[in-house]
């Protein structure tokens, strides 16, 4: 594999610890990523860079070249009047805007008719992760791939943001769009 070429996976990550499946496109659509390009957690795609078309691998990514080190730090309490109109579930995940305008993602860790305790951290920070890959294909990047950075025209989704949560909710994403893997680094 070279800088630029668009690789195409299929995978499993199982939490190392827990051995519960996070996340899997397996029987859905392949996650296309462009090498070099942080679209993927580091320490899956130094890995992937040993492979070639149609080899298939498990990978054991700690923590800190995947989702980070949890932070504590990153644990906010807010007033509850800032989440008026969302009802709200221990575990739910919310999106917002961020400091910049990116999406920010939090997980609604307790609350109670006062305050709400939010999580910034990434869902998989802190956590050991099995993936199961298989590489379907490898192909030159296009030259607006190139210029752009976006594999085939479609921008695919990150796992990552900072900043502060507006409480803006929406669904969650679909397990076939979710790409815990994409997203880049969070630390």
């Amino acid at each position: 594999m070279n800088k630029n070429d668009i690789v195409s996976i299929e995978y499993t990550v199982i939490d190392q610890n827990s051995k519960e499946v996070v996340d899997t496109n397996v029987d859905g659509k392949p996650l296309d990523f462009m090498v070099g390009r942080e679209q993927i957690i580091p320490g899956l795609e130094s890995k992937l860079l040993e492979l070639s078309k149609d080899d298939k691998a498990d990978i054991l990514v700690a923590p800190e070249d995947g989702y980070g080190a949890y932070n504590d730090d990153a644990v906010q309490t807010l007033p509850k009047e800032q989440f008026e109109g969302v009802e709200l579930i221990e575990g739910m995940t919310l999106y917002g805007s961020g400091d910049n305008g990116e999406t920010v993602q939090v997980t609604v860790k307790s609350f109670d008719d006062e305050n709400v305790e939010i999580d910034y951290n990434h869902a998989l920070a802190g956590k050991t992760l099995m993936f199961t890959v298989t590489i379907l294909d490898i192909r030159a990047a296009t030259q607006e791939e190139i210029a752009t950075g976006v594999v085939g025209g479609m921008a695919s989704g990150g796992c990552c943001g900072s900043g502060s949560c507006d409480t803006h909710e929406e669904p969650a994403p679909k397990a076939d769009d979710h790409q815990c893997c994409g997203g880049g680094h969070c630390s």
